[in-house]
């Protein structure tokens, strides 16, 4: 299977977004019909300043995966070449802001663990949010989360990058094997969102995520 990483834009949007969201649920395992009331709210993202997204596209179909499969995450033009190309991954985020309700369940969250109003202030002063990131289960164990990454937050102007992840037994699977192994330290841990029953750790770290202009490809490259 050979990969290569494409910039997606809002104005391709309805070219990626579906294929996008259909690895989301698969990759989430949420029920089918989950990807249609996510759908305005992607859109929406796509709005907010300093967006950006990058997809990892398949030339050849994984091993495995059924033509169904294939023809939900099937891309055209002019993002791929609709014959033969097929959307494995997606990564996107955008510059946090005050406004936004990811930010203030942040800060609610911080507040409650103690923290004074000048080390909440600072935590959310400067950051990029990694809104999503997901690779599909058959083209998972090739390194192509990294690669998305390293690609996405390459010359960001923000001073950090934060996420948030479901909290895991032993932090035992690919998402947080990926986060630890690029540096990623607690930012808040058990944090329950409003609307959600869920456990969630939020994760940070410095950026650039490599050095400037030496995102080092080889070693980020799908084996």
């Amino acid at each position: 299977m050979t990969i290569r990483l494409v910039d997606l834009t809002g104005q391709d949007a309805h070219v990626w977004l579906d294929p996008a969201l259909d690895i989301y649920v698969t990759a989430m395992n949420y029920p089918r019909g989950t990807e249609i009331h996510r759908a305005a709210l992607w859109r929406d993202h796509i709005t907010r300043p300093g967006w950006r997204a990058v997809g990892a596209v398949a030339t050849t179909a994984p091993t495995g995966i059924r033509s169904s499969e294939v023809a939900r995450r099937r891309l055209g033009r002019p993002v791929a070449d609709p014959h033969d190309e097929i959307l494995v991954g997606i990564a996107y985020g955008y510059r946090g802001a005050p406004d936004q309700w990811w930010n203030q369940q942040l800060r609610v969250g911080l507040r409650h663990a103690g923290h004074s109003t000048d080390v909440v202030d600072e935590i959310t002063r400067d950051y990029f949010e990694l809104t999503e990131i997901h690779v599909h289960p058959t083209a998972q164990g090739q390194g192509i989360g990294q690669w998305l990454l390293g690609r996405l937050l390459e010359n960001r102007p923000e001073s950090t990058v934060l996420l948030s992840t479901p909290e895991i037994p032993a932090e035992d699977n690919r998402a947080w094997s990926l986060y630890r192994r690029l540096g990623f330290t607690d930012v808040l841990r058990n944090f329950t969102f409003t609307g959600d029953p869920r456990p969630f750790a939020f994760l940070g770290r410095s950026l650039p995520l490599f050095p400037r202009g030496n995102l080092p490809d080889d070693a980020h490259r799908p084996r």
